[in-house]
């Protein structure tokens, strides 16, 4: 081998090794990249993996607490359902009472409601025989002077007591309302213990 080619020889074998030494330094910097990259990729994941989970369990938790509360307003809604029936039975039993009864409970409520003794009592078109007894029966009581309306009211009993201006609505409709106002908590707290 002659000079050129010694020196030749050795300029290429330099130039391996440098390329060599270049290529392995891309090598590691390009493994050095790719796994900076991965990690970062394996956070983000992770990451957003959290973020999702957090955001899956709150919208959990806002559908549950939703549907809680439409399941209370559901009960609510019952519960007063049935209130206002055990009302509304009782309005079908005031109504519905046997006469002798009915006559006893009209009289006393007569007597009560009369501030002047000379009104005039207004009843329903079925409870005027009963009205009429019971005007009797709260003037022989009382000493008042009562009398039955010749017009009717479109009332399902009870009476609506008139003297000029001034009248008094003993409806039994109107009494179960104005008692509904004032004990529908008592009566939900009988038909719902807790």
């Amino acid at each position: 081998m002659n000079g050129l080619e010694r020196i030749t020889s050795r300029i290429e074998a330099e130039a391996k090794s440098e390329v060599d030494g270049i290529l392995d330094a891309g090598k590691a910097e390009t493994k050095r990249i790719v796994d900076s990259w991965r990690a970062r990729i394996d956070a983000e994941s992770r990451e957003l993996a959290e973020k999702n989970e957090k955001a899956a369990a709150e919208r959990e938790e806002r559908l549950r607490s939703a549907a809680e509360m439409d399941a209370r307003k559901t009960i609510l809604a019952a519960k007063q359902e049935m209130v206002d029936k055990a009302y509304s039975l009782a309005l079908d039993k005031l109504c519905k009472m046997p006469e002798a009864e009915k006559v006893k409970l009209l009289s006393e409520l007569l007597v009560r409601a009369s501030s002047t003794g000379k009104e005039e009592a207004v009843f329903s078109e079925a409870d005027r025989g009963v009205g009429a007894k019971a005007v009797e029966k709260a003037n022989a009581a009382s000493g008042k002077h009562l009398t039955v309306a010749k017009k009717t009211a479109p009332i399902r009993g009870g009476f609506i007591l008139r003297d000029q201006n001034v009248e008094v609505n003993c409806a039994f409709e109107t009494l179960v309302r104005l008692q509904k106002a004032e004990t529908a908590g008592a009566v939900a707290k009988l038909l719902f213990p807790a």
